[in-house]
């Protein structure tokens, strides 16, 4: 019986953090989400760390168009 409460408490957690995550995507929080993320990676992970900010680099890079007249 203990297991069943185990695991049914484990479900709960994990649906609701799932929801949250969600709620988050949907409202526009994704990005405070990834900040706070990348200053957990930047006190423990630096590797992680540098990774995020050539993402956010690349991310934030806009390529070169070519004019039409260009030909």
């Amino acid at each position: 019986m203990a297991y069943v409460l185990f695991l049914g408490g484990l479900a709960v957690v994990v649906s609701a953090l799932a929801w949250f995550a969600a709620w988050a995507k949907r409202h526009g929080h994704g990005s405070a989400v990834a900040g706070a993320l990348a200053a957990h990676d930047e006190a423990y992970r630096t590797t992680a760390h540098q990774s995020h900010h050539e993402l956010r680099t690349a991310a934030d890079r806009k390529s070169e168009t070519g004019s039409p007249d260009n030909l």
